[in-house]
């Protein structure tokens, strides 16, 4: 092979069809199942997408959504999928395009993707591995986030003698 293979595209690649394919089936009941809800960062001054001129206004780089109690109109495509969220009681549809999409969280059962832009790959820290996204700051309860850190305890204490 002259060129090597891309696992960094093609990892990119499956996880936007994880996200399709997710979208889809909720599409399909017409209602997000038990708990689960998104929380869908996206570049919106990427070319495809599609909202508001005073979302765009007042988010223009990036805005994370919430698919969680209303939504509505949810169209899942090949390329991007559309849907309708409640901004201060107001409709607003918004079409996604999948490489517009930064973050897909659903805090509900700690999954989350996060997708590295070429300007992230800049930074020289090919040799870590990427950092996992934590959902515990999208869940947080103001009251909960003055908790202290963990407690480290030595397994040494649970053995038996």
């Amino acid at each position: 092979m002259a060129h090597g293979i891309d696992y960094g595209n093609l990892m990119h690649t499956a996880m936007r069809g994880l996200i399709k394919t997710v979208l889809a089936k909720v599409a399909e009941l017409g209602e997000l199942p038990g708990q689960h809800h998104f929380f869908i960062t996206f570049d919106t001054s990427h070319p495809d997408a599609e909202l508001a001129d005073w979302l765009a206004d007042r988010y223009p780089g990036e805005m994370t959504v919430v698919v969680q109690h209303w939504f509505d109109n949810l169209d899942v495509g090949d390329d991007g999928f559309a849907v309708t969220l409640n901004f201060g009681n107001q409709p607003e549809p918004l079409y996604i395009p999948y490489d517009a999409i930064k973050t897909f969280v659903d805090p509900s059962v700690e999954f989350g993707l996060r997708f590295e832009s070429p300007e992230d790959e800049e930074i020289d820290e090919d040799d870590l591995p990427p950092e996992p996204i934590n959902t515990d700051h999208a869940r947080e309860k103001p009251e909960e986030s003055e908790k202290s850190d963990a407690e480290i305890v030595s397994l040494d204490s649970f053995r038996k003698h």
